[in-house]
């Protein structure tokens, strides 16, 4: 981050950041990331080095895979992808306008197909100037990054620790209660039902099976 962009970030002010477009993603067609899920974790890695993120990312690759499976199994590989590389600048880049932008320009630099990094930008919702989420996988990104987090907070809670142990009814519990799991955005998961046509209940539901076979 620049010394304006760190000057602005502490006053407060949000100062535009120059978005460079990138390639949008038609539905039905068969994509290449340009990288392999492996090297993309390496890619993971080398920004991040808090094991957290690296947990974060790649919970959420599983369920975009998963979902994959069930709405674009041909494309499952670049679903993964998005999902494991989707905070790959939040580490060393924590400024919400800043956030995917500079991932935009790590997946450029490794030779990583753009569209990628569109699908990624889409989950952004702090910079107005980045893309909007309308592809299918795009969507279930948003649904997956918040609510995924709330649901590892709830395992762990459990003395198994395991996902199998969730249910709907300690899920919409621990939703209410904003005090538990404070960092996730309830009004951000609530958006991830209605992007996928979804009620809460149904995404929530969803997402605990989705997670329970992904996560143990």
């Amino acid at each position: 981050m620049s010394s304006e962009e760190k000057s602005a970030s502490m006053s407060g002010e949000k100062k535009e950041i120059p978005v460079k477009p990138t390639p949008s993603i038609p539905e039905g067609t068969r994509l290449d990331a340009g990288i392999s899920w492996d090297d993309a974790l390496e890619l993971l890695k080398k920004y991040n080095q808090d094991e957290f993120h690296i947990i974060h990312g790649k919970t959420v690759s599983g369920l975009m895979r998963y979902y994959a499976g069930k709405y674009d199994p041909e494309n499952a590989d670049f679903w993964a992808i998005v999902g494991l590389l989707h905070d790959l600048d939040w580490e060393m880049w924590q400024d919400p306008m800043v956030h995917t932008v500079k991932t935009a320009e790590l997946l450029d630099e490794a030779g990583v197909n753009m569209q990628v990094a569109h699908a990624i930008q889409t989950h952004n919702e702090h910079n107005p100037a980045l893309p909007k989420p309308v592809h299918r996988m795009e969507r279930v990104l948003w649904a997956c990054d918040e609510l995924s987090g709330l649901l590892g907070a709830i395992v762990l809670m459990y003395p198994s620790h395991s996902a199998q142990d969730l249910n709907l009814k300690s899920v919409k519990k621990k939703f209410k209660d904003k005090r538990f799991a404070a960092g996730c955005d309830r009004d951000n998961i609530r958006r991830g039902a209605e992007l996928n046509g979804m009620e809460l209940d149904e995404l929530l539901s969803s997402m605990i099976t989705a997670y329970q076979a992904v996560c143990d």
